[in-house]
């Protein structure tokens, strides 16, 4: 739902939306990790738990090299603006990312790695922050997103088992 509330944001401003695939794994890899979405590509989700662009730990990410190639792959697609949905590390994350991103910008257009214009485009990084974790863990928040997914689906498990349990007159 987070997402296709996200995409349905972008369309009213006349935004393209990207999709990054695998989290932070995936904004190192680049390539068909970031894809661009539209309300077609989210359309059917609202009814599914978890997320449907997956999620993975990325070592790489930890180095700042790897968040360099990270923010190669965003400015090369002239993406300034994320809206990260996680729990402590992938805030965190986000917020490292923030803070190095001018000098990430600077090294880049240094080793020529980008053009000045795509520098100039991408100067700057706005970043949104969404709760996400099925831990319902983090400061603040009555309940992250995720929490009430997984809860319904616990819930959903033991009727099925309880029901099963009745048909065969005995408990497990």
């Amino acid at each position: 739902a987070a997402l296709r509330a996200i995409v349905k944001v972008t369309i009213a401003n006349d935004i393209k939306a990207f999709a990054i695939y695998e989290g932070y794994q995936g904004l190192v890899e680049g390539g068909d990790k970031i894809r661009e979405i539209t309300w077609t590509t989210v359309s059917g989700i609202i009814h599914k738990g978890g997320t449907v662009v997956g999620t993975a730990r990325c070592k790489a990410f930890l180095q700042r090299d790897g968040r360099l190639k990270a923010a190669e792959n965003l400015i090369k697609r002239g993406i300034n603006n994320l809206a990260v949905i996680g729990g402590d590390g992938s805030l965190t994350g986000a917020n490292i990312f923030k803070e190095e991103w001018a000098g990430l910008v600077k090294e880049l257009l240094e080793k020529k790695r980008i053009s000045k214009k795509e520098a100039e485009q991408c100067k700057y990084l706005n970043i949104v922050g969404l709760v996400g974790s099925i831990d319902n863990d983090m400061c603040g928040t009555d309940m992250t997103i995720g929490t009430d997914s997984a809860l319904h689906r616990i819930i959903e498990a033991i009727d099925c088992l309880t029901s099963t349990a009745a048909s065969h007159q005995r408990s497990f």
